[in-house]
């Protein structure tokens, strides 16, 4: 119970992300295969459908969109401000936040480094997150194109190549269509912060705090 005290946010969120890419996955195999009979094509197994151009583009083309939207979040952060918004940092005072790293015997090791390794950690978390969203990019780009070419082939068309397809507004469609909705998201919750609350959570003002006042 100490352990999942201390570690439950991530254990519960991991647990729902396996149970939910389990349910895509499973579903997402009848979908291809169904896909695969209408153009006259053999069915795949489930294990061979895991490693399909389908499951890559359609588990990367929002993982991206994850990562970018954290990414550009964590960032803008440092600099813009929103009044009476739980999200943002306040408007007249310097926050903990923003205080120069000193070293110590509990600061991280990059810290008493010193350098360019505490340059680099200083911005960790964004390079990180950026990271992960190019990573995801070039995966999604890679199984949609793959995609692409085996409804092409149905089709008795010539594949795209990595040139083509890269000019392709199928892939930019389905990159555009999940980077809205996160940017939707994030703006929801750093507007609705100013007049809504929500009792006991971190990402929410005090109950009886002022809609003017700025940050947790």
């Amino acid at each position: 119970m100490k352990f999942f005290y201390r570690n439950g946010l991530t254990i519960v969120f991991i647990s729902m992300l396996l149970i939910t890419w389990c349910a895509q996955a499973f579903t997402g195999h009848k979908q291809f295969n169904a896909e695969l009979e209408e153009k006259g094509m053999a069915a795949v197994s489930f294990a061979a459908y895991l490693i399909s151009p389908h499951f890559l583009e359609a588990t990367f083309e929002n993982w991206e969109s994850e990562f970018l939207q954290m990414g550009m979040y964590v960032l803008l952060t440092v600099w813009l401000r929103q009044k009476g918004s739980a999200e943002s940092k306040a408007l007249d005072k310097k926050e903990e936040v923003d205080r120069e790293p000193k070293p110590g015997p509990d600061a991280p090791w990059a810290v008493n480094k010193g350098g360019w390794w505490l340059q680099i950690y200083r911005n960790s978390l964004s390079i990180a997150f950026f990271l992960l969203f190019l990573f995801s990019f070039v995966l999604h780009f890679i199984g949609s194109r793959a995609h692409y070419n085996i409804e092409q082939t149905a089709l008795h068309k010539s594949p795209a190549s990595m040139g083509e397809y890269l000019g392709n507004s199928k892939f930019w469609f389905e990159s555009f269509q999940n980077w809205q909705s996160e940017f939707l998201s994030v703006a929801a919750i750093v507007f609705l912060s100013i007049y809504l609350r929500q009792w006991g959570s971190p990402e929410s003002k005090p109950v009886d705090a002022p809609h003017a006042e700025t940050g947790k």
